[in-house]
């Protein structure tokens, strides 16, 4: 298999010339300023002046996935009540390997801007929103449908790291205790309940304003059909555990999924820089840090509810 090409400043320069038409300026320098963005992975995203985006699929597993984003974002559009981005180009900028140009959405992100309490209502609105995003209509455009995580798995492992952490003075692994055993048991992900998830709402995703509204959401390319609690702990990570919990509240969302969000996100975070300190995870390790805080903060959920014997989740 011939391997691609690497995309380089000129290689992009070239491309937005012929999409925008900028021609030459009176310097005879052409085209728009491009930079690479250095946050992510998985394919290849440059700002192309201050108004586009241009994001380059580098193999055929990113070209499958950013040809199904580009439909999906097309499906959910009208159920948010939040942007999703709009490609104002695409193609292929190499033989087999596609491009989207898209507008820059105006704003900040999520790490740069705190959400404020109608930021919230912003994010219930994304996720009630996803809720009744057909799902049979998203797996026709290919978007795949995963299992639910086994939490206890998860809590194994994370109170393994937990002790890694302690060594490394980094956290109270006395804390995993709170998670027994039974308790991520009664917290498993319920059947029937699988929605379209974005996957992957870290706060670099979230498009913030200064005064904390949640204007618009990035990059679908992980959006699957599944369990619903992944986006809330993604939430937790991304605004803090108190602020996921109350949006997922606001958009009808039941004890059980909330709890099980969170326990997600603090696993998660547990687990993911105990990696790093090991070497065994690229993540910015003050990041890691971060998100391990806000999955920690205390919510008053899990201060005041007991989930009943029988499972129902909606007496809080």
């Amino acid at each position: 298999m011939t391997q691609a090409p690497t995309p380089t400043a000129d290689t992009v320069r070239r491309l937005v010339r012929t999409l925008l038409r900028e021609g030459a300026d009176d310097t005879g320098t052409a085209g728009p300023e491009v930079r690479p963005v250095t946050e992510g992975g998985g394919h290849s995203t440059w700002w192309v002046g201050g108004r586009h985006v241009l994001r380059l699929a580098l193999d055929r597993e990113s070209v499958v996935r950013q040809r199904r984003e580009l439909r999906l974002r097309e499906l959910v559009r009208p159920h948010l009540p939040v942007t999703v981005p709009a490609s104002v180009a695409r193609g292929e900028w190499a033989p087999g390997l596609t491009y989207t140009l898209d507008v820059k959405l105006p704003g900040g992100t999520a790490e740069e801007h705190d959400v404020s309490a109608v930021g919230e209502a912003d994010l219930a609105g994304l996720l009630g929103g996803l809720r009744e995003v057909p799902v049979r209509q998203a797996e026709t455009l290919g978007v795949p449908r995963t299992a639910p995580r086994s939490l206890e798995a998860l809590r194994r492992m994370a109170v393994h790291a937990a002790e890694r952490l302690r060594a490394a003075d980094e956290f109270d692994s006395g804390r995993m205790a709170q998670l027994t055993g039974p308790a991520a048991a009664q917290l498993a992900a319920q059947p029937g309940t699988a929605v379209l998830v974005h996957h992957d709402l870290r706060g670099e995703h979230l498009v913030t304003t200064a005064d904390g509204r949640v204007r618009g959401v990035l990059d679908w390319s992980g959006a699957a059909v599944g369990d619903p609690a992944e986006d809330i702990a993604g939430l937790a990570l991304a605004v803090g555990s108190p602020a996921a919990v109350r949006a997922a509240t606001l958009a009808g969302y039941g004890a059980r999924p909330c709890l099980r969000g969170l326990w997600l996100a603090r696993c998660d975070t547990v687990i993911r820089l105990a990696a790093r300190l090991d070497g065994q995870d690229a993540g910015p390790l003050p990041l890691l840090r971060t998100q391990l805080r806000r999955a920690w903060e205390a919510i008053l959920l899990e201060r005041v509810t007991e989930l009943r014997e029988d499972g129902s989740d909606d007496g809080f």
